[in-house]
């Protein structure tokens, strides 16, 4: 009996991560075993950086609320503390906003945590 290879799934296969590479610089681009590592690369820095990207979008928060409150003659922690002291349920995102977009309806809120 003859051997068997399922070439149409090879072929598929590796259709599928030439399209991925597609836009790479170079044999990226267009050599199987080089576009082949260089898509698992990519793929594990997408993996990685949806994780990354939670953390960082956190830090901007904080900066921004940082500066909002520091305008207003508080701090970062005493203003977060004051906030969760007196119940007001807004979390970093909506106060970043809020600090960044609407400066009057932040001062509000900075001066009913005073």
């Amino acid at each position: 009996m003859p051997r068997s290879v399922n070439s149409v799934a090879s072929r598929a296969r590796r259709k599928k991560v030439m399209k991925q590479a597609k836009g790479y610089f170079g044999r990226r681009k267009n050599v199987w075993t080089v576009a082949k590592n260089a898509v698992d690369k990519a793929m594990l820095y997408a993996y990685r950086d949806r994780k990354t990207k939670k953390r960082n979008f956190r830090t901007l928060w904080i900066t921004r609320i940082n500066a909002g409150a520091r305008l207003n003659g508080m701090s970062y922690s005493q203003f977060m503390g004051k906030v969760k002291a007196n119940n007001i349920d807004l979390n970093r995102k909506v106060l970043a906003d809020l600090a960044m977009n609407h400066p009057d309806a932040f001062k509000a809120i900075v001066d009913k945590v005073k």
